[in-house]
């Protein structure tokens, strides 16, 4: 590194760094510096890592440190950047890429290169790979933007430093510009990386690239660099190589319009977004570096070889098939107790109608429709007919949260949006973009002030007059749903059509569902579903979002507008429905007294909430499926099967279901996963599934589902558990909570289950403490009375603790007692261990607790 340039910055090897002169087209020469990790590493190719506007190389130390195996990683300076020379004069656009060149050039790069990039250096590179077509291989860009989208002014906060006035004092008069971009990251970076960022533009004569760059942005028609960035723009949509998009959801200069811009430039690039971080996303973000190794680790492989396939591939029913199949059936089809009901026949016409009205107001196939409705019969119909025009629905529950379902939704790029007042209301406010279609009859001002272009009263009705859209290829997407996020960011799960149908055949299969069945549905995901299944549905009057709402009486009115012979409720809901069993009526026993089939999922059902519920449904069989948003069903054990297993290290989930199989990958010594997978029993690790029902991919999240399908046609759940000698699979908690310890790994579930067992106890969690590979058990209980002041977090009394650790079964540092666990929100169930792991060290360690999340 040059005289005066710092050698100690964090996480900066001096050995990368070197200086290269270089002329450029007008045969003028030019310093640069660059940090290389050599051509001896570049066997494989070359990564061409170009910064952006204020950084400078070292924002790729992380890509240095480690980069995919066989490739040089190339990090240069801009020329008037970081530590290469300063300039006379302002470059263009042009020269930038002409610059570029003109080092690769020199230093003899020829091919493979995969262009690495970030903000203002996404279009000089983009610019680069053009022009270098035979040497380049693929593409990774990092919240960037090559063009404004229509009707877009180009960020709010590079449009105010662009502006004369106050460019000159925030770009090069101040250090305002330079410290205001490593201000934007969450969490906030540490004050030496912010220095180390900061330190080659000290004083206003090392400052002046900053501002040329943010003056030679091409806002205006008739910029010296206009031509060039639209030439640029349009080529982009020319080129034919891999392309990976890496993404700060929170960033407030390049905000969802630029990704949204670039997926359409690159429709085949592949997309992660990093919830939670801003616009410096190899920052706020450092596991990106590994991503782009093993993206690019997969580029050097070639394709992969095919999945085997899935058992049973028989082609099966669309998921609107049995509803098509009762057009002619008067009985009612779907029912929202306290609402409205529909019968079969008017459901299918409306199904029908509505697909072909939203095929003629311009909704196409392999389009989204984001769903902002209550459950009903709207609902209902809107999913149908969204199927059946080809376009695919996005569902993201009120259980996320208004913040939650806003990343959520926003994630998901939907090009239409159909709700009720409050769901555009809500649409509005978290900035959706798309067209608006209201559910319900709208007064021409509220039409307007609500942004509505459709309803769906005059869609049906335009329907009745247009062609029905021919079906689709049954692998188009047909829906993104979100998990709970109770294991951190809400996930987009993606399902085809085929994969849709064929969750809906196996679950008709496995229960033995036909015409004569009927299911009341207080679950959200399940209260879409009955007309796919071919049985009436009903939903009760509660918010199935919030299961806790459910009562005894609610259920069995719902039940009884359908004669219901099926139930399908989560755990928190059955808690309630135990809870308030003394509210029935004669007749409302009488109606839950015809139910067959109690179904419930999303959470572990304990066996003894189970046995209480016999008084309420006396005929019913109950059964817990196991599954996820992923996949559901995998398993399937009912109360007597539970009993008969007995205890175990863990939840006895059943048999994998017909169809299913079901592998784990074995746990190493620090809590991997990363044993090949087996079906021998007494074998902890983490659960694989494949089944034709399985999901299709994770949403705009490359890595997660890179990670999650690394062995190829098998989905990696994310829990761990076992087999045993019979078959049966015992859940024994998340992968991200199992606990490494001296002696072995831990897994959570088990623990909690023997402790739960002691007097006075009414729940349990068992965290890990300590450093990776070295924690040490702790287990936080919570007494079946608690006491209503003190503290929320607090060392157990001794009895108490030698109680939990002579029960508990493993060794146990510590026992403390909570008045309560953070649970997830929709489920009211899922125990967050990693947050109360976090709270339990910091009381262990003598700091304060502070207390976040839902609780049960």
């Amino acid at each position: 590194m040059r005289a005066g340039a710092p050698t100690d910055l964090p996480g900066l090897d001096p050995t990368w760094s070197r200086r290269v002169r270089v002329k450029d087209a007008d045969g003028r020469e030019h310093g640069w510096h660059v940090l290389d990790t050599g051509p001896e590493d570049g066997a494989a190719g070359t990564l061409l890592c170009v910064h952006g506007n204020p950084t400078w190389s070292y924002l790729w130390r992380r890509l240095l440190a480690a980069p995919p195996p066989g490739w040089r990683v190339v990090a240069p300076d801009q020329l008037g950047m970081g530590w290469s020379d300063r300039l006379d004069a302002p470059r263009t656009l042009a020269q930038r890429v002409a610059d570029l060149g003109d080092l690769t050039a020199a230093l003899d790069i020829r091919g493979p290169v995969v262009t690495v990039a970030h903000d203002w250096g996404g279009i000089i590179s983009l610019g680069w790979g053009l022009e270098h077509r035979d040497q380049l291989r693929g593409v990774v860009l990092t919240n960037t933007a090559v063009a404004m989208p229509e009707g877009d002014l180009g960020p709010a906060l590079i449009r105010l430093a662009h502006a004369p006035g106050i460019r000159a004092t925030a770009t090069v008069g101040t250090p305002v510009f330079v410290r205001a971009a490593t201000a934007l990251s969450r969490p906030a970076l540490p004050p030496e990386v912010r220095r180390a960022f900061a330190a080659p533009y000290r004083s206003p004569g090392r400052r002046r690239s900053v501002g040329d760059f943010v003056a030679d942005i091409p806002f205006r028609e008739g910029h010296p660099s206009r031509a060039v960035q639209e030439a640029i723009a349009e080529g982009v949509r020319t080129l034919d190589v891999p392309a990976l998009l890496l993404w700060g959801p929170r960033d407030p200069v390049f905000g969802e319009r630029y990704l949204t811009d670039l997926r359409d430039r690159l429709p085949r690039a592949q997309v992660h977004r990093y919830e939670g971080a801003s616009h410096l996303l190899p920052e706020d973000a450092p596991q990106y570096a590994a991503a782009v190794a093993r993206w690019v680790e997969d580029l050097s492989a070639g394709p992969a070889a095919p999945a085997a396939p899935s058992p049973d591939p028989a082609p099966v029913a669309r998921p609107w098939a049995a509803l098509a199949g009762r057009a002619g059936d008067v009985s009612p089809a779907v029912v929202t107790v306290g609402g409205t009901a529909v019968t079969w026949a008017q459901l299918a016409r409306r199904v029908e109608h509505l697909a072909a009205g939203l095929a003629a107001a311009g909704v196409r196939p392999g389009q989204r429709v984001a769903l902002l409705l209550e459950p009903s019969p709207d609902l209902t119909a809107a999913v149908y007919a969204v199927w059946r025009a080809g376009a695919a629905v996005v569902v993201a529950d009120k259980g996320l949260g208004f913040a939650g379902m806003r990343r959520a939704l926003r994630g998901a790029a939907a090009d239409h949006v159909l709700g009720a007042v409050p769901g555009l209301l809500a649409a509005r406010a978290m900035g959706l973009p798309g067209t608006r279609i209201a559910a319900g009859p709208l007064t021409p001002a509220r039409r307007r002030a609500l942004g509505a272009a459709h309803d769906l009263a005059e869609l049906e009705e335009r329907g009745r007059s247009a062609p029905v859209p021919p079906e689709c290829p049954p692998d188009t997407d047909a829906a993104v749903v979100f998990t709970s996020g109770a294991t951190g960011p809400a996930k987009g799960v993606v399902y085809t059509q085929r994969q849709v149908g064929a969750q809906l055949d196996l679950v008709r299969r496995t229960y033995r569902l036909s015409p004569d069945d009927a299911l009341v549905a207080a679950f959200a995901p399940f209260s879409i579903l009955g007309p796919g299944l071919g049985i009436a549905s009903a939903v009760p009057d509660v918010d199935v979002t919030a299961p806790g709402t459910l009562t005894a009486a609610k259920l069995a009115d719902a039940a009884a507008a359908v004669d219901a012979t099926v139930v399908f409720a989560a755990p928190a809901a059955l808690r309630r429905v135990a809870a308030t069993a003394a509210e029935l009526t004669a007749g409302q026993r009488a109606a839950l007294a015809r139910v067959r089939l109690l179904m419930s999922a999303g959470a572990p059902v304990p066996a003894a909430l189970l046995r209480s519920l016999r008084d309420v449904l006396p005929a019913a069989e109950a059964h817990t499926p196991y599954g996820m948003t992923e996949a559901l069903p995998v398993t399937d054990v009912s109360l007597e099967e539970i009993d008969l297993a007995g205890d175990g290290e863990g939840v006895c989930v059943g048999r994998p279901v017909d169809g299913v199989e079901v592998r784990v990958s074995p746990l190493s010594a620090t809590g991997a996963a990363d044993g090949p997978l087996t079906g021998a029993a007494g074998v902890t690790g983490e659960v694989c599934v494949r089944a034709p029902h399985v999901k299709d991919r994770y949403d705009a999240l490359w890595a997660t589902e890179r990670a999650a399908s690394r062995d190829p046609g098998w989905h990696r759940t994310g829990d761990v558990g076992h087999l045993d000698d019979e078959g049966r699979l015992w859940i024994g908690g998340r992968l991200a909570h199992v606990v490494p310890t001296a002696e072995g790994v831990v897994t959570p579930v088990g623990v909690e289950q023997r402790v739960e067992r002691l007097p006075g106890v009414s729940a349990a969690a068992a965290v890990g403490v300590g450093p990776a590979g070295a924690q040490v058990v702790v287990v936080v209980v919570v007494r079946a009375e608690p006491a209503r002041r003190g503290r929320r977090l607090a060392v157990a009394g001794d009895d108490l603790a030698a109680a939990v650790r002579a029960a508990a079964g493993v060794d146990v540092a510590a026992v403390l007692v909570a008045r309560s666990l953070p649970v997830d929100i929709r489920h009211q169930s899922k125990v967050d261990r990693t947050a109360l792991g976090r709270r339990a060290a910091r009381l262990l360690a003598g700091s304060p607790v502070r207390r976040r999340g839902r609780t049960r």
